[in-house]
């Protein structure tokens, strides 16, 4: 999700590690050249996973016709790289952020032990995955509102012998992880309203909007799990989402008045801000 109250592209930053290209060498000055002229911050990277991507000719053009005209590399290729997973995405769905790495990042330090994980507002359940990488055999629960997004997220999740629900919020979990749950991660959609139309067309028009507006003042959805995550939490366990650097005391205030103990992470490198509510 967005931070300083809009996601970045989700090509701003470095594109993932490069495979070798299985189109021949000469065909990728023509790539560059027109990822450059498209304003391809990163052309020569791109080109490459392009390059690796095509299998024919006409497929490789077809794939950089798609990117010149603005869809994001990671829909482009039909995954995104996050924590060295390769993560599936495909059009219609959140495209997980390289900063969104800090959150699972802080909740691994808080929760190493962490056997019961689940991924709100889980998208392709980029966050869910990564979590079961690092943590070894968990019971690993995934939810989205989006049926798009709940198709990814069991593409994503099934080697770790994930579950994905449909439904809004915790209303789509099965009851019994009530007062069960470890490590509770939330990328919820935190832009305000009225700066949805601000953000990057690569997020703005390529994105679904319930994955990126969060009400008026963009929390709506956080101060929901925040309200609600003390009685799914395990004694000891934690929630985390992320939110921007403006919105962040109201954040830390609303974990602090569902009873959390509250504590906000900050990623200068990543610009990124990670709320951790404990339930004591």
């Amino acid at each position: 999700m967005p931070a300083a109250s809009s996601p970045s592209p989700s090509s701003s930053a470095s594109p993932p590690s490069v495979p070798p290209p299985s189109v021949p060498p000469p065909s990728r000055a023509p790539v560059v050249a027109a990822l450059r002229a498209a304003g391809c911050v990163f052309a020569e990277d791109e080109a490459e996973l392009l390059l690796a991507a095509a299998r024919t000719p006409d497929e490789l053009t077809a794939l950089v016709d798609r990117r010149v005209t603005g869809e994001p590399l990671e829909l482009v290729l039909g995954w995104a790289e996050f924590r060295g997973l390769r993560i599936a995405v495909e059009p219609g769905v959140f495209v997980p952020r390289r900063r969104t790495e800090f959150l699972v990042e802080q909740a691994l330090a808080q929760a190493p032990g962490a056997t019961v994980v689940v991924d709100l507002c889980c998208g392709s359940g980029a966050l869910g995955a990564a979590l079961a990488d690092a943590l070894g055999p968990v019971e690993l629960h995934a939810a989205d509102i989006d049926p798009a997004a709940v198709r990814c997220a069991r593409r994503n999740v099934a080697a770790a012998g994930g579950r994905v629900h449909t439904g809004d919020l915790f209303e789509a979990l099965p009851g019994e992880l009530r007062g069960r749950v470890g490590v509770l991660v939330a990328n919820v959609p935190y832009v305000p309203t009225g700066e949805v139309g601000l953000l990057p067309a690569e997020a703005r028009e390529h994105e679904p909007l319930v994955a990126l507006d969060g009400g008026a003042d963009g929390l709506d959805v956080l101060r929901r799990v925040a309200a609600e995550a003390p009685r799914w939490l395990a004694p000891g366990g934690c929630v985390l989402v992320e939110t921007s650097e403006r919105q962040a005391p109201a954040a830390v205030d609303a974990f602090a008045r569902s009873g959390l103990t509250t504590r906000l992470a900050v990623s200068e490198e990543l610009y990124a801000h990670v709320v951790t509510g404990v339930r004591p």
